[in-house]
């Protein structure tokens, strides 16, 4: 099987995105199929791990770390007619998602996609919540142009449903369960982040403000405020940063990291909080659980698909600060429950192994080649 990737961008961990693509990657090849991935902004040479080629672009105004492709797939027709894909997998529903789209429509090729990113939840953010409905639009005559869109969690699923978006297909996505995992739990670590061994609370994120920046921060003043004994750990960087550290100023914020650093982060933490109200999955959630801490999430969309309320973790209401400082009180102050539900998240997490996110990938694939060429041969 010959299998082209597009997405916007492939620096390797810049993303939740990102680390999903790249276990793409490595599974095609395990499995002796072809690759070659389409983007705006290019990794390091020793994490192209298949051919790569690099589109036209410019560079995002709010986003700075992102690219965003010049329209129109004839800057990346040549080598694409060469490598002559069987399948087109798209990855963001941005400028090189669309180019994508449309040379799969021009040419019959078998053309799907995975709905990462809630794009129509970001306009509220930036105060064009009055764009929202025209973003739905736009997401649902992109992925109705698919033979098949992969969603990551059943609740966001059925809201595409709802918003009249066909042909979906719930494909959870995986972890890393050697790269996250308890064992990597390091005292040296604590005792940088908290002498006397307080409960450590994480954040892992970009530091944008779709992710809900501002509640997270009512919340830890209103822990501070109680005086209890805890340590805020941010992890991750962003256009949002310098505003939202000065909100924060007494939480210790490590900037982007990655591979070992991150996960011995996580595994030297005891508490995970996240109230974004924009995942479709939210990756950092379940590599918190599998490296055995307790979440507090805000129950809406990709969390409520991974958490089991009471037993894997608490949820709060979303877009409240009282509510997500009320459960992160509870683990702070009963370590008992923290320790039991961590005991639940590292259980729960064992249900999203790469192996068979991968294996269902890849079956589907086939099977959208096999119903296009169908399709084909009924119009002939």
């Amino acid at each position: 099987m010959r299998i082209a990737y597009f997405n916007a961008n492939l620096r390797r961990g810049q993303d939740g995105v990102t680390r999903v693509m790249y276990k793409m990657f490595e599974g095609a090849l395990a499995r002796d199929h072809k690759a070659m991935a389409f983007t705006s902004t290019m990794p390091d040479s020793s994490d192209q791990i298949i051919p790569m080629r690099k589109v036209r672009s410019v560079v995002l105004p709010l986003q700075k770390n992102y690219r965003i492709a010049l329209p129109g797939y004839q800057m990346f027709a040549k080598a694409l007619d060469v490598f002559s894909p069987d399948i087109i997998h798209i990855n963001s529903p941005c400028t090189l998602g669309f180019a994508a789209m449309k040379y799969a429509r021009q040419f019959d090729i078998p053309v799907v996609a995975t709905y990462h990113t809630h794009f129509p939840t970001y306009p509220r953010y930036y105060g064009f919540s009055a764009l929202e409905e025209l973003t739905w639009k736009i997401s649902r005559y992109l992925y109705n142009k698919m033979d098949r869109t992969f969603v990551p969690t059943r609740p966001i699923l059925q809201e595409l449903t709802e918003h009249d978006i066909d042909r979906l297909e719930y494909l959870p996505n995986g972890v890393d369960l050697t790269l996250f995992s308890a064992s990597r739990r390091s005292q040296l670590w604590r005792e940088k982040i908290t002498k006397d061994d307080k409960p450590v609370v994480l954040f892992v994120s970009r530091l944008v403000w779709e992710k809900d920046l501002v509640v997270l921060a009512k919340a830890y003043h209103i822990l501070r405020q109680k005086n209890l004994a805890f340590e805020m750990v941010i992890v991750g960087d962003g256009h949002a940063r310098k505003e939202f550290q000065e909100m924060m100023p007494e939480a210790h914020f490590l900037g982007y990291q990655s591979g070992q650093a991150l996960s011995e982060i996580y595994a030297s933490s005891d508490i995970f909080v996240f109230p974004s109200t924009t995942e479709t999955f939210g990756l950092v959630t379940i590599e918190a659980m599998a490296s055995g801490l307790a979440p507090v999430a805000a129950k809406v969309g990709g969390a409520v698909g991974i958490i089991e309320e009471d037993k894997s973790g608490l949820f709060a209401k979303p877009l409240s600060g009282e509510d997500l400082a009320h459960g992160v009180e509870r683990l702070i102050v009963n370590k008992e429950l923290r320790l039991e539900l961590a005991h639940g998240a590292l259980q729960r997490s064992l249900d999203f192994s790469w192996e068979s996110v991968l294996h269902q990938l890849f079956a589907s694939y086939q099977s959208v080649i096999y119903g296009r060429k169908r399709h084909l041969a009924r119009a002939a």
